[in-house]
């Protein structure tokens, strides 16, 4: 039984919480748009959170690239990590998924340069504990920066070159630290068709891409900077997600990207699926191509 896609009930509902952009495509077709609040197709929008989604995929371009491992230590790219007890079993899959052991924090305006993420403390045993916060992606781009450092590029010019570019998504800006360097957990601003095209990249690569999708023992519904699937949703359903409702949801089954902006802190994802899915609340959540 082919999944129904109620289209007008999901605007509705993005409608009443600040809607900035709302775009929704199956395959190459654009099958709603829609704009609000000063905000059109040309006009960039903050992704915040949503930029942690880069990250997985540029995570496995460098490991197809040979500069690393999923599942290598972090102490072994920075020898102060090997004398911590706890800081030298952390991977790079575990900065990712977010069970290195970080406590919660390094989140907007409070993202620490390179140092000093890595100089954080951690609060738990690695991988026993998701939490949420930008630390863990901090430490990931010094191990990447310092990889790359022969090369002469930073997270952000090997992102361009080996995503971005090819996915032909351009964004328009890019946050900077005090350093002078550019976030990994947010930062980022891209237009709404920017967005979209990178969500169709990564449906295409999807297989390429597996191991972003896969959670954790600490959380099954947490990825490499990807959330996975929800209640009333496709079993296959993806998003990155950002805070005031920025999201950027794949359902590869059915060749659906949708892109949602706006400033609402009331947006639900799981609300929205369940207008956009209304079939999925009397337990359909197959579907067929």
């Amino acid at each position: 039984m082919a999944l129904d896609i109620e289209i007008p009930a999901a605007l509705a509902y993005a409608r009443t919480h600040a809607l900035h952009a709302i775009v929704i495509a199956l395959g190459d077709q654009i099958v709603a748009q829609e704009y609000g609040d000063g905000f059109d197709a040309k006009k960039p929008h903050l992704l915040y959170s949503g930029t942690k989604s880069f990250w997985g995929p540029a995570a496995l371009c460098a490991r197809e690239d040979g500069l690393l491992e999923l599942d290598e230590a972090v102490a072994a790219t920075f020898a102060e990590w090997r004398d911590d007890p706890w800081k030298r079993r952390v991977t790079l899959r575990m900065l990712l998924s977010l069970t290195a052991g970080f406590g919660f924090g390094g989140l907007g305006a409070a993202v620490p340069e390179y140092e000093r993420a890595l100089a954080t403390p951690l609060k738990n045993e690695p991988g026993s504990r998701f939490t949420y916060g930008g630390v863990p992606f901090q430490v990931f781009g010094a191990v990447l920066a310092r990889k790359l450092a022969d090369r002469k590029l930073t997270p952000h010019d090997y992102l361009r070159r080996r995503i971005l570019d090819p996915a032909a998504v351009r964004v328009a800006s890019w946050r900077s630290l005090k350093d002078g360097t550019h976030p990994l957990p947010t930062g980022a601003s891209l237009r709404a068709m920017d967005w979209l095209a990178y969500g169709r990249y990564v449906t295409r690569e999807a297989d390429r891409l597996g191991p972003c999708f896969e959670g954790s023992p600490a959380n099954a519904r947490y990825g490499l900077g990807w959330w996975l699937g929800a209640r009333n949703s496709p079993k296959d359903l993806v998003y990155a997600s950002g805070s005031a409702g920025q999201a950027l949801y794949l359902v590869p089954s059915l060749d659906l990207t949708v892109v949602h902006f706006g400033a609402s802190a009331s947006f639900r994802h799981e609300t929205f699926f369940r207008r956009l899915f209304p079939s999925t609340a009397s337990g359909d959540t197959g579907a067929s191509g």
